[in-house]
C-alpha cells in the first residue's frame, strides 16, 4: 500500500480533502458528459426492449435486464456511480452497448440513495439485486461491475454477495471509506466507524475471493488513482487474482467511453472476466 500517500491525505483539512475527491469539480464539462449519457441511454431504451426485475418494494429497488440474443450468455451487472447519493440506473443504460456487442447480457442495478438510505442498506440492496439476478441467469457466469461509487459496491459484493458474483470489475472506485468520512460527502452518508470497517473493500479481503479487475483513468484525481492502486496492491499481497488497468488520458467521466465501445478496454476486460 502507498503509505506515503495515506499520510498525505490524513494531513488535509476537510475542505482540501473534499476537493481531493470532487470528481465533478475536477472535470469542467462533467455535467454535459452526464447529460450526454442520459440522452444516449434514453435513445437506447427506445431502440431495444429490456425487462424490469424488482428485488424490493422501493421505487429504485429494481434492475433493467437486456439480452444480447445468445442463449446461456454470461451477464454483466453494472452499478452506477454518484457517490451513493446521485444518479439512477436509467442514466447509464448506454453502458450496455459495448458488453451487449461482445456477447454479454447486461443488467443495470438501481438502489436507494443516501441520505434516504445508509451505505449499509445500499450495500444490502445491491446484494439482493445480484442474488435475484443469479436466480434468473442460472449457471451462466455473472460479472459484477461498477463505476465510481458503483466500483466500491462491485468490489464489496465479492464478499457480501460472493454466492452470486463470479468476478468483479471495479472502475474508478472507492475502496477505503475512511477518507470519505472526512469529506463533505459524509454529510449525506453519515458513515459510522463500523461502516468504514465493514464496508471498505480493502478491509474485507477474503483469501478465497473471486477475481477483481481494477481500472481507472490516467487523468483522474490523485486520490482516485491511489485508491485503485492501493486496493490492487493489497489484493496481490494476498495472492488474489485480478489485473490493474489504466486508460491513458481518461478522466473520471471519459473513462466510461472504454465500456460503451465494444473495442474499449473496459468492455474487453468484462468479456474476458465473463469467459468470452
Amino acid at each position: 500500500m502507498a503509505n506515503n500517500d495515506a499520510v498525505a491525505w490524513r494531513g488535509l483539512d476537510r475542505a482540501s480533502l473534499t476537493r481531493a475527491y470532487d470528481n465533478s469539480g475536477a472535470v469542467r464539462d462533467s455535467a454535459a458528459l452526464v447529460a450526454g449519457w442520459r440522452a444516449r441511454s434514453a435513445a437506447f431504451r427506445e431502440s431495444k426492449a429490456g425487462h424490469i426485475l424488482a428485488y424490493g418494494a422501493g421505487s429504485r429497488q429494481a434492475l433493467d435486464f437486456y439480452h444480447c440474443g445468445a442463449a446461456g450468455a454470461p451477464c454483466l451487472a453494472f452499478i452506477h456511480g454518484g457517490y451513493w447519493q446521485r444518479n439512477a440506473r436509467e442514466d447509464f443504460t448506454c453502458m450496455a452497448e459495448g458488453p451487449l456487442g461482445l456477447g454479454l447480457d447486461v443488467a443495470l442495478i438501481g438502489y436507494t440513495l443516501a441520505p434516504e438510505a445508509s451505505l449499509t442498506r445500499i450495500s444490502e440492496e445491491v446484494a439482493a439485486a445480484l442474488r435475484l439476478l443469479r436466480q434468473k441467469i442460472g449457471l451462466s457466469r455473472l460479472v459484477v461491475a461498477g463505476w465510481s461509487a458503483g466500483g466500491h459496491l462491485a468490489a464489496l459484493m465479492t464478499t457480501l454477495a460472493a454466492d452470486a458474483a463470479d468476478a468483479a470489475l471495479a472502475v474508478s472506485g472507492i475502496f477505503d471509506l475512511e477518507p470519505i468520512a472526512g469529506t463533505g460527502l459524509n454529510d449525506a452518508l453519515r458513515l459510522t466507524d463500523g461502516e468504514v470497517a465493514e464496508l471498505s473493500p480493502i478491509r474485507r479481503l477474503a483469501p478465497d475471493g473471486p477475481p477483481v479487475s481494477v481500472i481507472y483513468g490516467g487523468a483522474e484525481l490523485p486520490e482516485l488513482c491511489r485508491q485503485s492502486a492501493d486496493y490492487h496492491a493489497a489484493r496481490r499481497a494476498l495472492g488474489l487474482a485480478g489485473d490493474l488497468h489504466v486508460v491513458p488520458g481518461a478522466d473520471h467521466f471519459r473513462v466510461l467511453g472504454a465500456l460503451i465501445a465494444p473495442d474499449g478496454r473496459i468492455a474487453r476486460e468484462a468479456a474476458r472476466l465473463a469467459g468470452l
